[in-house]
């Protein structure tokens, strides 16, 4: 049975992509299902005896269900706290498609679920020609929007659905994550969402940042994340 990918995008940085992808790891253990997760690139990184380690995604280490290494969850993974493309010239590297395609590939191989976390929002760049997006549409997965839930978080959010919808893939859900408990009028956005974005929503999570992933899994309804 080939594995259901699912690509967890933003819209933006630091709306809680990592918080639903690990999340949705648990989610799907929690059905019996082999999950694995992959972070294909990240900056942001800290040296250690091992190399460049990346917080996000060792929680995604953390979190899924079948065993890997390091190197094949987050293939590249550059120091500095910038964007992707960014880091990956200043430190002099050319971002191999194949070196990510052999990672997909090894995790999907023993995994009923991939869950790959993009970085930054939708349209984030990974050199100077192609995007995240483009790495979604190559793994032809699904797509979940993690919508960062402030001020101005509707034009965010529509305005990446709809470049979502345009490259021909299917958005299965999204994620309202409140990443300012001070928000005014939360409510009447997040009806907003509703109302105007056709794919679900599989869950609202509450302003807690130190939430552990399985209490987030618990929020979240992926009855309509079918395997296939």
């Amino acid at each position: 049975m080939k594995p259901f990918a699912l690509f967890v995008t933003g819209t933006d940085t630091g709306v809680g992509k990592t918080r639903v992808a690990t999340g949705l790891c648990r989610a799907y253990a929690a059905r019996g299902l082999r999950g694995a997760a992959m972070k294909p690139i990240a900056s942001g990184s800290a040296a250690g005896p091992a190399g460049l380690r990346n917080e996000d995604a060792l929680a995604l280490l953390q979190a899924m269900t079948v065993r890997a290494t390091y190197a094949e969850v987050n293939p590249y993974a550059f120091e500095p706290a910038i964007a992707p493309h960014i880091a990956a010239a200043q430190a002099r590297t050319t971002i191999d498609y194949a070196v990510l395609d052999r990672a997909f590939e090894r995790l999907a191989l023993q995994s009923d679920v991939v869950v790959v976390e993009g970085a930054g929002g939708w349209l984030a760049p990974i050199d100077d020609k192609r995007t995240f997006a483009d790495l979604a549409m190559r793994w032809r997965t699904g797509v979940v929007l993690v919508v960062g839930l402030r001020l101005g978080c509707l034009n965010h959010a529509l305005l990446t659905a709809e470049a979502i919808e345009r490259r021909g893939l299917a958005l299965r859900g999204w994620v309202g994550n409140a990443i300012d408990s001070r928000f005014p009028q939360a409510r009447e956005n997040v009806a907003s969402l509703r109302a105007r974005i056709a794919a679900p929503c599989l869950g609202l999570l509450e302003f807690a940042p130190e939430c552990a992933p399985g209490a987030v899994a618990a929020r979240l309804d992926i009855a309509s994340l079918c395997v296939a």
